[in-house]
């Protein structure tokens, strides 16, 4: 008779390293152990979870559901031995935290490290994903959104906003007719982010005092499917690229790039630290919202105070918008400063 608890450890910690043979070096087990705690665990289920190669492990379509049960079981055991040490304890045991790629490898990463460097006792499972996660089947304990939020029994913390820009290089401007208005656009080379088309069109919001959406037809001459992509197409003067202002934040601060018609902008987008309520009350999860949501407003913040990026025509830039129940703080004073 096996020992289920153990063995979904063994799972779940071959599935994080990649291979068997590192689940054995981290779990201090041989090769051999590990494969026999998987193998009975297969036989239990009745299913294969795993396909094996010699380089990688890939799960089957019935182990992603099991892998999933198999983490919110352990989170849930795992917390529940915190429980027991009553709300006060020191954070420890394993955080799931997801990001939309750039975000998270721009702007989220460092903080994750300062958190971990601050909390010795803690160990951080950091997801980068271009896509929206389920927090319950997927075993997340705090996810970062970039979009405005849906009324949902979820609990979020609005940590800033980030803008939709215009951006290109001064090698690109340099000897080109001025962009002064939307309609320059269509004069000049663009870069295309997939999904897009050869013959794509831009939309912005209404002139000041008008009602009606503008666009702009463009013909990228470039297109890609990666941003990483079109932000280094754009500074080696490619073109002009629509894209969030945290991703270009790097290239506007040296000068490489240079932000185009900041009137003329998009309202800005929210950005939220999101949990669900029972994951609230424990302690890694509340220290790590907390530690993370001072730093990052900070850094939003300093990417809309930008004096070239203010928007001229009057319109708020902090407009309420639809979100998740506001979650409660510690601090006395919480502005939520109105932003993959």
């Amino acid at each position: 008779m096996i020992d289920r608890l153990d063995a979904m450890r063994v799972f779940v910690v071959a599935l994080d390293e990649g291979s068997l043979a590192s689940a054995g070096r981290r779990l201090n087990r041989s090769p051999a152990a590990v494969t026999r705690a998987v193998a009975a665990l297969e036989n239990h289920v009745g299913v294969r979870l795993l396909h094996r190669t010699t380089r990688r492990l890939q799960l089957t379509e019935a182990g992603e559901r099991y892998a999933a049960v198999c983490r919110r079981v352990l989170t849930d055991l795992d917390e529940a031995d915190l429980a027991v040490a009553g709300n006060r304890a020191a954070p420890r045991g394993v955080l799931t935290v997801t990001a939309p790629v750039m975000f998270g490898t721009r702007v989220l990463r460092p903080v994750v490290g300062a958190f971990l460097r601050a909390y010795p006792a803690m160990q951080v499972r950091y997801l980068l994903l271009n896509r929206m996660t389920n927090l319950v089947d997927e075993g997340i304990d705090v996810a970062l959104r970039i979009a405005p939020l849906q009324e949902s029994n979820q609990i979020a913390v609005r940590i800033g906003a980030v803008r939709r820009v215009l951006c290109a290089s001064p090698t690109y401007l340099a000897g080109r007719p001025p962009i002064e208005c939307l309609s320059d656009l269509a004069h000049h080379a663009c870069i295309g982010i997939e999904p897009t088309s050869p013959n794509d069109i831009w939309s912005f919001p209404p002139a000041p005092g008008g009602r009606i959406a503008r666009t702009v037809r463009v013909k990228p001459r470039l297109m890609v499917n990666t941003d990483e992509a079109a932000v280094s197409a754009a500074v080696d003067g490619e073109g002009i690229v629509r894209i969030f202002s945290y991703k270009i934040q790097r290239e506007v601060a040296v000068g490489s790039l240079v932000v185009l018609l900041p009137a003329d902008e998009p309202p800005p987008v929210p950005v939220h630290l999101v949990t669900l309520p029972d994951r609230l009350s424990l302690a890694k999860v509340r220290a790590f919202i907390d530690f993370a949501a001072a730093r990052l407003r900070a850094n939003l913040d300093d990417i809309a105070a930008r004096p070239e990026d203010r928007r001229c025509d009057g319109d708020p830039r902090d407009a309420d918008i639809p979100h998740l129940r506001e979650m409660p703080r510690q601090d006395a004073a919480d502005p939520l400063f109105r932003s993959p």
